[in-house]
């Protein structure tokens, strides 16, 4: 049987549909099934849940990378606040 999610193509529901030419690369020609529809539409459904799920993956990485950002800039902020101590304090001992 078809898979969750997807229209199964209905019994006696493979005429032609009416229509002009296409004038885009993704219009459907005249003669252009229910069932090539239905197939057409659930490889869309399949695509989108792919884009759905690389999407989450995406979020997740995105979230990990701006962690990891906060982290790094937290460290040099330590370094920093390190560098500008040791450099007062070698400014104070040559009388600078």
């Amino acid at each position: 049987g078809p898979a969750p999610g997807r229209l199964p193509a209905a019994a006696g529901d493979e005429g032609p549909l009416e229509g002009g030419p296409p004038d885009h690369s993704y219009s459907l020609s005249s003669g252009t099934t229910s069932e090539e529809l239905l197939r057409k539409l659930n490889e869309q459904r399949d695509i989108i849940a792919l884009l759905e799920v690389k999407m989450k993956e995406m979020k997740g990485s995105i979230r990990r990378l701006r962690l990891a950002e906060a982290q790094l800039r937290e460290e040099i902020r330590e370094k920093d606040r390190l560098l500008h101590a040791a450099s007062a304090g070698t400014r104070k001992r040559h009388g600078l």
